[in-house]
């Protein structure tokens, strides 16, 4: 017998769901533009402020020197691994200064010039890719969180500190950055399920740089962009032109802002292109062409930024000359930095696991003193 075959089931049989499935909020502010967020070489740049733009364009500089530099250094056998970000530098910069000092940022292992442009120092910034002291800084003193290689596993974190902090009545915001390929990840769509619930005041940025390793995007979604995915979660997607710089950090700002005065996070998609490979032991000839590449090149975030500027007559030869100049003494700065000999601790292993040792912990650094000693005493 089925449901509608019980006595006086007719009368209660009804051929649509009840009112509770209605969406709790309207879909359609929360769509993304249908094309990218520009402000370069719209009529929208007449408005961008001069010396944010120029800020923009010295970071970026310095950012493109920065990644070379790192990439070097690997092949010096400095540096066990580089993920470089180059040809993403308008991403990296736009999210740092889009941030109040009191802020966050949860960068993820390709994000190291964000870290940089939010003022740690070049060299900490390598420490953990160096192979060497934990994550190479104190994240709380400079509010940044521990450069994360597993894929998306600090969108979470970020969610819980925005929700923590909020309720503790503290006027700050986490910014999150992940890659395309992290959002294919669960944590991805547990962070930000959790966010929008809890409306935590959290950003999250996808640097959608066409492959994640030597995967295409096509492969990964079938979404008509990651910044549509927002809206399953109940909250605001944004698409921007991940290689104008001036737009990244307006849309960025508008969404920092967004979440202070309590109104939850947003999802923003920053359509970019990694120039360099997925790392220095990876091969992107085995997956991708060099004429797409060359395409990208035409749309380097630097020379957009540079033709703005002097157009606008805000930069000249001697401005150019300037920021390569500074961007050439960060990277010698660096070199020097890193070719220096660390002093290493083997007892540093059991530093910052737990706040209070365990007793296997306990164990096991007693027995590597005693292994330390013992050889030091053979000496």
């Amino acid at each position: 017998m089925t449901v509608q075959e019980l006595p006086g089931a007719a009368a209660a049989y009804r051929p649509t769901p009840p009112p509770a499935w209605k969406p709790r909020t309207d879909p359609a502010p929360l769509l993304p533009d249908p094309e990218p967020y520009r402000v370069l070489g719209t009529d929208a740049a007449a408005g961008a402020d001069p010396e944010l733009l120029l800020r923009l364009y010295a970071e970026l500089v310095r950012g493109r020197r920065y990644n070379a530099q790192a990439t070097a250094l690997t092949k010096q056998g400095r540096l066990a691994v580089y993920p470089s970000s180059t040809g993403q530098e308008a991403c990296e910069v736009a999210a740092a200064l889009a941030l109040e000092e009191r802020d966050w940022l949860f960068p993820s292992y390709r994000d190291t010039l964000a870290a940089v442009a939010r003022g740690l120092d070049p060299v900490q910034a390598l420490t953990l890719l160096r192979g060497d002291w934990h994550t190479g800084y104190d994240p709380h003193e400079h509010r940044i969180a521990p450069l994360c290689t597993p894929l998306a596993t600090q969108l979470p974190h970020a969610v819980g500190l925005a929700h923590a902090a909020r309720l503790k009545g503290d006027d700050v915001v986490a910014l999150a950055m992940v890659g395309d390929g992290g959002t294919s990840e669960g944590d991805f769509h547990e962070a930000l399920n959790f966010a929008a619930v809890w409306q935590a005041p959290v950003v999250f940025l996808v640097q959608n740089n066409g492959f994640a390793i030597s995967v295409p995007l096509a492969k990964q979604t079938a979404a008509p962009s990651l910044a549509h995915k927002a809206v399953g979660y109940g909250m605001p997607g944004r698409l921007v032109d991940g290689n104008d710089a001036a737009a990244v950090h307006e849309v960025l700002a508008d969404a920092v802002a967004r979440a202070r005065r309590g109104g939850g996070p947003t999802l923003i998609e920053a359509v970019t292109y990694r120039m360099d490979a997925h790392t220095n032991a990876d091969d992107a000839t085995r997956y991708r062409v060099e004429s797409e590449v060359e395409a990208w090149r035409a749309h380097d975030p630097i020379r957009l930024l540079e033709r703005e500027l002097t157009e606008r007559g805000l930069l000249d030869e001697d401005g150019i000359r300037a920021a390569a100049d500074a961007a050439e003494t960060m990277a010698a700065q660096l070199r020097e930095g890193m070719n220096a000999d660390p002093v290493l601790d083997p007892m540093d292993l059991f530093a910052h696991v737990y706040a209070e040792q365990t007793s296997q912990l306990r164990e096991q650094a007693a027995q590597l003193r005693a292994e330390l000693d013992a050889e030091g005493e053979a000496r």
